[in-house]
C-alpha cells in the first residue's frame, strides 16, 4: 500500500476528481461566473501555488538535498528555473486559448476554440500534478503522509472552482453540458499522469529528487506571474483577486505547517 507510485496515483487521482466534481457544476449552474468571482478564483489558486512552492516544494528540496549532501540551494534554483523553461516552451508550443480572450496563443492551429480553452487549463494542471505526485512519493519512503495531504488538499480546493470555470465557458461555445463536463473533467487527467511520470523518473535516481522537487515549483510559479496574477488583476481598482492571492497563500500556509 505504500508502494510510492501507488500513492501518487492515489494523491493525484483526488485533484483529478476535484476538478471533475467542479466540472460537473455545469450542471446546476445557468450562468457563467461573474468576473469578480472568476478574478477572486484565480487569485486564491495563485496565493496556493505561490504557498505550495514554498512550502511544499522548495524548502522539501533544499532540506533532501542537504542530507543527500548536496549544496541545498543548487538543485533548488537550477531545477525551479528548468521547470519554468519547462512551462514557457509549453506556453510557446501547444495552441491554447484562455477564457475570455479572443487570441490564441502558442503555435498556429486548426484546434476547436473549444479543444484551445481546455488546452490553456491542462497547461496549469502539469506541475499541479507533478508537485501533488512528488509529494506523496516521498511520503511513501518516510511513512508520514501528513504534508502531502496537505497539499493534495491545497490544490483540490482550487481545482474545484477551476473545474467549474473551464466548464461553464466550454457549455456556452459547444451547447452541450455534457460535453462541457467532459472536456472540464479530462483537463485534469494530466495530474495523475504527470504526477505518476515525475515519480517512476525521480524515484528511480534519488539524488535528483531535489530537482524534481523544484522544478515542479519552477513551473507553478511560472504559471502564477505568467497567467493567474494578471488575469486576477484586470479592471479598474478591482481588489478581488488581490483578496483572492491572500487567502490562498494563507491558507496552503496553514494546512502544510499546521498538517505538515
Amino acid at each position: 500500500m505504500n508502494h510510492p507510485v501507488l500513492m501518487a496515483g492515489l494523491g493525484t487521482g483526488f485533484t483529478f476528481l476535484m476538478t471533475a466534481a467542479g466540472a460537473g457544476m455545469v450542471f446546476f449552474m445557468k450562468k457563467n461566473m461573474s468576473d469578480n468571482f472568476q478574478r477572486v478564483f484565480l487569485g486564491f489558486a495563485a496565493g496556493v501555488m505561490i504557498a505550495a512552492s514554498v512550502w511544499s516544494l522548495l524548502i522539501p528540496a533544499i532540506e533532501r538535498a542537504e542530507a543527500l549532501g548536496q549544496i541545498g540551494w543548487i538543485p533548488a534554483a537550477g531545477g525551479f528555473l528548468l521547470g519554468a523553461a519547462f512551462l514557457l516552451l509549453l506556453d510557446r508550443i501547444i495552441p491554447h486559448l484562455h477564457i475570455g480572450s479572443d487570441v490564441p496563443e502558442g503555435m498556429r492551429s486548426a484546434s476547436k476554440r473549444t479543444t484551445m480553452l481546455v488546452s490553456a487549463v491542462t497547461l496549469h494542471n502539469i506541475p499541479e500534478g507533478m508537485a501533488v505526485g512528488l509529494a506523496f512519493a516521498l511520503a511513501a519512503g518516510e511513512g508520514n503522509y501528513a504534508a502531502a495531504f496537505a497539499l493534495a488538499l491545497g490544490m483540490g480546493f482550487q481545482n474545484f472552482p477551476e473545474g467549474a470555470a473551464i466548464a461553464l465557458p466550454l457549455a456556452k461555445e459547444s451547447g452541450s453540458k455534457w460535453k462541457a463536463f467532459l472536456m472540464g473533467s479530462f483537463s485534469g487527467v494530466v495530474e495523475p499522469v504527470f504526477g505518476v511520470f515525475a515519480v517512476l523518473v525521480a524515484g528511480s535516481i534519488t539524488p535528483i529528487v531535489p530537482w524534481f522537487l523544484a522544478f515542479a515549483a519552477g513551473a507553478m510559479i511560472y504559471v502564477v506571474v505568467e497567467e493567474l496574477i494578471p488575469e486576477a488583476n484586470l479592471g479598474e481598482h478591482n481588489h478581488g483577486g488581490t483578496l483572492g492571492v491572500l487567502a490562498g497563500f494563507v491558507l496552503m500556509m496553514i494546512l502544510d505547517v499546521a498538517l505538515g
